[in-house]
């Protein structure tokens, strides 16, 4: 038991027992395939414990946004299919979200998914700051642990803002600062440092009277960004961008419009969309100074490789770092996997909305599920 949460090693002797394990198998799919199965690979340790083990396993999962509707471009099908590649035996759910009572935490829905079984397990820490009837209501009936995944997700971001090697920077990107307020509170008082970029530098920019052009802002956001600037610690914003002339489309490969270098002031009809050379090279040299760091954001329109150079800079400089790096999940992670730099972070997550809901207040929903579980059933 870690923090009041059963592991799977307390869950006893499993031979026949019927395991339902919610797993995060929201992977993404073009044409019915899919095209990053790192959810997948990352529940396969929990699997195939269980599975080892002795335990008959159904896991449950959902994909996209059905909205309680069956779609059959959700359907978990390709995923069955990846799993039966890996050897996995276990039984696949069809898509939680196909079920409205999934989303609404309707009790009924909930007795469907623990009817019979004995445990249950979650591994899913992608939902785990959800209060979805997969994550928080089988815990009420039945013994419950973490999986490997969870274990290992919350182990490593308790570790980074609990006792990191110092000095520890946290890179922020993104496009909305409203976003990721609350988490930039939190770093604040964690961190030795904090690099922004992404469309959030824009409203910081103005808040500091630089014209921004046609760039992305919160104007509701300036005087709050203004406020945050005046901390002790300090927070790095670019110096130069990639602009495009704001006729131009982002991720339009026929678009032929102009794109130039631009220092901080960004000219009218212009639009910033990527942090420049100038800034990599800022960026590149603090993170090289550092001993732990946080990663959630890419520096600009990463998917449109006019603007990828400033992202794929963090990522190559993190990648190579001695310092213990972790990527706080969601489109920092797909950069890393498209870079092909992944794999040189000492820890990837599987959830950016969970990753940055623990490191803003300390828990979640599906965490405190865990433990009221354990005080319920004594094992």
């Amino acid at each position: 038991m870690i923090n009041g949460i059963y592991e799977l090693e307390d869950l006893g002797d499993l031979q026949g027992k019927k395991v339902l394990v919610r797993v995060d198998f929201n992977v993404p799919l073009s044409g019915g395939e899919i095209t990053d199965d790192l959810r997948i690979r990352a529940a396969l340790p929990t699997i195939t414990w269980l599975e080892d083990h002795g335990a008959i396993v159904t896991l449950c999962s959902h994909l996209g946004r059905p909205k309680g509707e069956k779609v059959a471009t959700l359907s978990l099908d390709p995923v069955r299919k990846a799993l039966a590649g890996h050897g996995v035996k276990a039984t696949l759910l069809e898509n939680l979200r196909f079920n409205a009572g999934e989303k609404a935490n309707d009790e009924a829905f909930v007795q469907t998914l623990v009817a019979d079984n004995d445990f249950y397990v979650n591994d899913a820490f992608g939902v785990c700051h959800r209060d979805d009837a997969s994550v928080v209501g089988p815990p009420q009936f039945l013994p419950s642990a973490s999986g490997r995944l969870v274990t290992k997700e919350v182990a490593e971001l308790h570790g980074l803002l609990h006792e990191p090697a110092r000095p520890f920077f946290a890179v922020m990107g993104g496009a909305k600062i409203s976003d990721k307020l609350q988490v930039i509170e939190s770093l604040l008082s964690k961190v030795d440092g904090i690099i922004i970029g992404g469309g959030m530098a824009y409203s910081f920019l103005k808040a500091q009277g630089h014209s921004i052009g046609s760039s992305l802002v919160e104007d509701a956001m300036l005087e709050t960004c203004a406020e945050l600037l005046t901390r002790a610690v300090p927070i790095y914003l670019p110096t130069d961008f990639v602009a495009m002339e704001d006729s131009g489309k982002l991720c339009d490969a026929q678009c032929r419009a102009v794109i130039k270098n631009v220092g901080k002031d960004i000219p009218d009809g212009w639009m910033g969309a990527d942090i420049g050379p100038e800034s990599a090279a800022i960026f590149a040299d603090l993170l090289d100074g550092a001993k732990s760091v946080f990663w959630n954001g890419p520096m600009g329109v990463f998917e449109d490789p006019r603007f990828a150079a400033g992202t794929e800079v963090i990522a190559t400089t993190l990648a190579g770092s001695e310092a213990f790096t972790v990527i706080g999940g969601g489109d920092s992670a797909a950069a890393a996997a498209k870079i092909g730099v992944a794999d040189q972070f000492d820890h990837v997550s599987t959830g950016g909305g969970a990753s940055l809901e623990l490191i803003q207040n300390g828990d979640l929903t599906g965490l405190k599920a865990l433990r009221a579980s354990a005080e319920r059933f004594s094992l």
